[in-house]
């Protein structure tokens, strides 16, 4: 009590100095009362929450089986009624579920089931309709009509997994539709085009897991992290390419952007940035001295350098991780 008296004498010395604004006092309350507030605790999976997943993919499972087995005895009304409408039976269970707390698992389970069933129905609408429905732009008209599910979905209802899953097809549209743009890499080298896309993809989940980190979505936004970093270190070492063929550019600025990540790793406090940085420095090293001095007796002198050059990327990242990341 002593202190709170102490801080707010001196709180009405510097108002009456001029030095303290109301407005000043007023950021500084709304932010430290915030900062506990705005804290959304990490809920961990439980056995239960696992074996509802597990139980629901192993639904989708069965439903596929039974389409690939009797796929040709099958009439279209049973494939609709056993894809479609098993996938739309399920996302009203898992509505229903949902507004019980105690039932919110088992709700993002038939969740679950639904993202994995109504894809399949809508293949088979298509197809059945005479399109071409592995071609890119049916693709893209059915990755489009399921990211504009769950995302009205999630406007509506606001939970996480239905981030997750625009985010998903989302991606799936991002790919789909740019592959029919271009049709299908017709005149261009369409694996280096793939390789560009995953880089682009990764920086967007970069992005939206910091912006997620933010904002109480924490779960999502570590798997943000490290499916970001991998898809984008990984297409940026892929970028490079291999002797005789490599890429002189993105073989020489990969280490800049490899010390990024490790930067960044401490800045936002993210284990994946860390851990995949360093796994993707011990790649670029290897692949280096391999590609460079693989012939004469600079291989043996290569390979020792290389070796110590790890152990210190592997040391330097454990004492980044002890010293920043350490919780």
């Amino acid at each position: 009590m002593a202190r709170k008296e102490e801080a707010l004498r001196y709180i009405k010395t510097l108002a009456e100095q001029k030095v303290l604004t109301r407005e000043e006092l007023n950021t500084a309350f709304d932010a430290g009362s915030s900062s506990k507030t705005d804290v959304v605790p990490t809920k961990k999976l439980g056995i239960s929450e696992i074996l509802f997943y597990i139980g629901g993919a192993i639904v989708f499972l069965g439903i596929a089986i039974l389409l690939f087995q009797n796929w040709s005895t099958l009439s279209f009304a049973t494939k609709v009624l056993a894809t479609l409408g098993a996938g739309v039976a399920a996302y009203c269970v898992g509505v229903l579920f949902s507004r019980d707390e105690r039932m919110e698992a088992a709700g993002s389970a038939f969740f679950l089931i639904s993202a994995l069933v109504i894809p399949m129905g809508l293949y088979v609408v298509f197809d059945h309709a005479g399109f071409d429905a592995d071609g890119y732009g049916s693709q893209s008209v059915i990755s489009g009509i399921l990211f504009g599910m769950y995302l009205l979905s999630y406007a509506v209802f606001r939970r996480h997994v239905f981030t997750f899953f625009s985010i998903l097809f989302g991606t799936w549209l991002f790919f789909s539709l740019t592959s029919f743009m271009t049709r299908g890499g017709a005149f261009y080298d369409i694996w280096k085009f793939y390789e560009y896309r995953a880089l682009a993809t990764g920086i967007a989940y970069m992005l939206i897991g910091y912006a997620f980190s933010k904002n109480g979505h924490a779960p999502l936004s570590n798997f943000l992290y490290g499916f970001g970093i991998i898809g984008f270190l990984g297409s940026a070492l892929s970028l490079g390419g291999w002797k005789p063929n490599q890429n002189i550019f993105w073989e020489l600025i990969y280490p800049a952007l490899i010390f990024g990540a490790l930067f960044l790793s401490v800045h936002i406090r993210s284990k994946s940035f860390l851990t995949w940085g360093t796994l993707f420095l011990m790649a670029y090293i290897l692949k280096i001295t391999s590609e460079y001095f693989s012939t004469g007796l600079g291989w043996p002198l290569a390979l020792v350098i290389a070796g110590l050059s790890v152990i210190g990327a592997g040391y330097m990242s454990l004492s980044l991780k002890k010293k920043y990341l350490s919780a």
